[in-house]
């Protein structure tokens, strides 16, 4: 399956233009964006103006209307540059597609522009110390007032919690129902009774900052729902898939810049008088990342396409993340070996690649869950269909 033949020369340049921002300007502030752990803040601000956010939301809320098609592409080119720059971009198309498909007429206006803009940085709130995998044990609670709700609880390993102005919070508005009683809440993270906890030291991707979020009391008025009440986790799992293509295509841009760097450096590094690129062993290191790294866009880009098409697409996202991530922390320990002793060192780029790879096994739904999922639609389906 491929892009319709008509539309070839607009994605082409849709990625032109996310690659000319990776190594422009994305690229070249990498390494200090790593060592401080800052969040990307000018780059941030660069991408709304761009319109590097909300990929497929619809134009007259100021997104560019295109698929997950174009969405993949550009996660890639902007991972190639620095992966907490792409995550960024696939945490506001999360948001937008939430906002799109399940806000209010008022919700949308409201919220959409500035997000949209990078004016309003937001936080995809989930996890809990009890609810990662599975979300069903969500223990924050939104008690129904006479004129809104109150949310108490807490969350953990939040992107953007430091630094975030709205949280699209899940929260139990009935605990009784288990999964089926959460709801999900548009909530001002500077409000009275929300606290945040201390920027962890991440591994890698470290520009892309993640903390805890505690509501103690937070009040919020009935329109702050996003969708109908009792339907929160599944308005949740309705973006996962696309969630798991974007950190797909988010993989194989690091894995990408891995092979660029290797390629480079078994040029120019010389060993018993000649380049090492022309050591056979070597060569057949570089070969194998290649068409690693071409099967996993491949594998990217066909769920993209699934969910475009309105095809089922449960399995194949899954099949493309998983493969893709697992590809990405192999390649670019390969990328460190080709580069010896100074792949181990804090500078080069590939130590931070290979450090950065690692966490696309563990979000947006871990590996192992990922062959759970892969393992149950085949059985449901059999070899010959859902993947």
């Amino acid at each position: 399956m491929h892009a319709p033949l008509q539309d070839t020369a607009l994605y082409q340049q849709i990625r032109d233009t996310a690659r000319r921002f990776a190594n422009e300007v994305v690229r070249p502030a990498a390494a200090e964006l790593d060592r401080d752990s800052a969040f990307p803040a000018e780059i941030y601000r660069q991408m709304g103006e761009l319109g590097l956010f909300g990929i497929t939301a619809d134009p007259e809320h100021g997104g560019a209307g295109l698929d997950t098609y174009a969405y993949a592409l550009v996660m890639e080119e902007l991972s190639r540059g620095y992966a907490s720059v792409a995550d960024q971009c696939g945490l506001v198309e999360l948001i937008g597609t939430l906002l799109t498909r399940y806000g209010t007429p008022e919700q949308r206006a409201r919220h959409l522009p500035d997000v949209l803009l990078g004016k309003t940085r937001v936080a995809y709130c989930l996890t809990e110390a009890e609810a990662g995998s599975d979300l069903s044990n969500v223990r924050t609670t939104a008690r129904e007032t006479a004129d809104g709700y109150v949310i108490d609880g807490g969350k953990l390993w939040i992107h953007n919690a430091p630094v975030a102005d709205l949280g699209f919070v899940l929260a139990s508005t009935d605990p009784a129902a288990g999964h089926r009683g959460m709801s999900i809440f548009i909530v001002d993270l500077n409000a009275p009774g929300v606290s945040r906890g201390p920027k962890e030291h991440k591994m890698g991707q470290r520009a892309s900052q993640v903390g805890a979020l505690n509501f103690d009391g937070v009040k919020v008025p009935r329109e702050a729902m996003l969708g109908p009440q009792g339907r929160g986790f599944h308005i949740m799992m309705s973006v996962l898939e696309k969630g798991r293509v974007g950190i797909g295509a988010l993989a194989v841009g690091i894995a990408q810049a891995g092979l660029e760097a290797a390629l480079d450096y078994a040029r120019e590094r010389r060993q018993f008088g000649k380049p090492i690129l022309e050591n056979q062993g070597l060569q057949w290191m570089l070969a194998d990342m290649a068409k690693d790294i071409a099967a996993a866009r491949a594998l990217v880009e066909r769920a993209a396409l699934l969910i475009d098409h309105g095809a089922p697409a449960t399995s194949a996202a899954s099949i493309a993340k998983c493969f893709a991530s697992d590809m990405a922390v192999a390649q670019t320990a390969n990328a460190v070996q080709i580069f010896g002793g100074s792949g181990y060192i804090q500078g080069f780029e590939v130590e931070r690649l290979y450090r950065d790879a690692k966490i696309t096994q563990i979000y947006e739904g871990t590996n192992q869950i990922q062959r759970t999922i892969i393992a149950r639609e085949l059985i449901k389906n059999g070899a010959g269909g859902g993947a």
